[in-house]
């Protein structure tokens, strides 16, 4: 049993009914006394009839109102709860019940998968979603989960984003027509601009509106500070650190944010550091290890860095991961090894997605440049955005030494490019 101290859930929201706050993605929601005392009625019955009498009895303690301030106050809370508001039926003469979907509990699991932030958990997230949606093919918050899941298998490089796209916007399209264009679909859009259409401009317009609108949420700073790290515009980029981490500084994407900071900024040895601090937070996280493995080889540190990309390999369930692996193994003078591993996610790539501008990474670190320049061509028709970090990623570094470099980076940003031209 629920104990009054635990907050409750209902769907997106966050109800203390000890605090009698209301909290949604991290945003505190007002709400007038009276009105929580009658939600408090409704979520301690669901499924079940509160009558009139129930309802003025504990909510207003027994001073007699009339039902048409009972239905004011509930129309109160249903606008509260926006897009979930109709999770609140009205029954004529007789009182209100609160029904909450049978979907609902796949889609919190759904969430809490979503949130473990490796392969596992979205592969999880997905089934938990799209049988919600079976349930209830009008659930927004099924579809919701659909397309996000799809933007974070394509903004963690484990399917193609050019194979993920259409799908994404089908079920974001679904989303918005059974609920509208919520703060949380509409930066999901924004993002997906970026990932999928490489829109870092029209990204950034949406995100800057959004983060106005919700000043308090750590996702939009995230999210706008990977758009400003693609535009090499790293000071903005970490600017945004601040007021993301004041919002929720136990997140894990900032871990993942503030160490590529510090790697496009070159500031190794502060990497090393962010990484330290941010492992003992997420022991887990299998990105976290990388970055850390990342900064440890371009600090100098190769001994130290092979162990921790080894143990971040051993937990990985990301091919990204051991492709970045084997690029280290090459660098640093373990050329055999490198090759062992290239040979064995060749392999894989017919059954397993392998990011091609990290597998031509790894080849130009191997001395097989043209092979590299080949697979850069590849990366570019299966639309991979990590192709938007080749002017910043240290990684890349040698690589935009090679003369053919400019040509690539010339369609890569083509806007740029063009503007270039037109200021000459």
């Amino acid at each position: 049993m629920q104990g009054i101290d635990e907050p409750v859930r209902l769907g997106p929201f966050k109800i203390s009914l000890a605090t009698s706050r209301i909290h949604r993605g991290g945003v505190e929601i007002d709400l007038r006394p009276r009105a929580f005392r009658a939600l408090q009625v409704l979520l301690q019955s669901p499924g079940k009839l509160v009558d009139y009498k129930q309802m003025i009895a504990e909510a207003w303690d027994g001073v007699q109102v009339s039902k048409h301030t009972v239905a004011v106050t509930v129309g109160e809370i249903k606008q509260m709860l926006g897009e979930y508001g109709s999770w609140i039926h009205c029954q004529p003469r007789f009182g209100y019940v609160l029904e909450i979907p049978q979907s609902d509990v796949l889609i919190r699991r759904g969430w809490h998968y979503w949130n473990q932030y490796n392969r596992m958990g979205y592969e999880n997230a997905m089934r938990c979603f799209e049988e919600a949606a079976q349930l209830d093919t009008a659930d927004c918050r099924a579809w919701q989960g659909i397309s996000s899941t799809h933007l974070m298998r394509a903004s963690f490089v484990m399917k193609a984003p050019r194979d993920l796209a259409r799908p994404f916007w089908s079920a974001h399209e679904r989303a918005v027509a059974a609920c509208g264009a919520t703060w949380d679909l509409r930066l999901d859009a924004a993002y997906a601009r970026f990932v999928f259409e490489h829109d870092l401009a029209r990204a950034e317009a949406e995100m800057v509106q959004l983060q106005r609108e919700r000043p308090n949420s750590a996702h939009v700073y995230i999210r706008l500070a990977m758009v400003y790290l693609a535009g090499q515009r790293l000071a903005e980029a970490g600017a945004l650190l601040p007021p993301a981490l004041a919002a929720d500084e136990l997140l894990p994407p900032l871990a993942f944010i503030g160490a590529l900071l510090r790697l496009y900024t070159r500031e190794f040895d502060a990497a090393i550091a962010w990484a330290e601090k941010n492992l003992d937070l997420h022991p887990s996280s299998q990105v976290v290890r990388e970055h850390y493995a990342e900064a440890l080889e371009f600090a100098g540190r190769f001994d130290e860095a092979k162990i921790q990309y080894e143990i971040a390999s051993a937990r990985a369930d990301v091919v990204l991961i051991r492709l970045t692996q084997a690029r280290f193994l090459a660098k640093a003078g373990y050329r055999d090894q490198a090759l062992e591993m290239f040979s064995e996610l060749q392999r894989s790539r017919k059954t397993e997605y392998l990011d091609a501008y990290l597998v031509a990474l790894l080849l130009y670190a191997l001395g097989r440049r043209d092979e590299a320049f080949r697979e850069l061509e590849r990366a570019l028709e299966e639309n991979s955005y990590t192709l938007l970090f080749l002017r910043t990623d240290p990684k890349a570094d040698e690589l935009r030494r090679d003369p053919r470099y400019s040509r690539l980076e010339s369609r890569v940003f083509p806007d740029a490019a063009a503007a270039a031209s037109s200021a000459v």
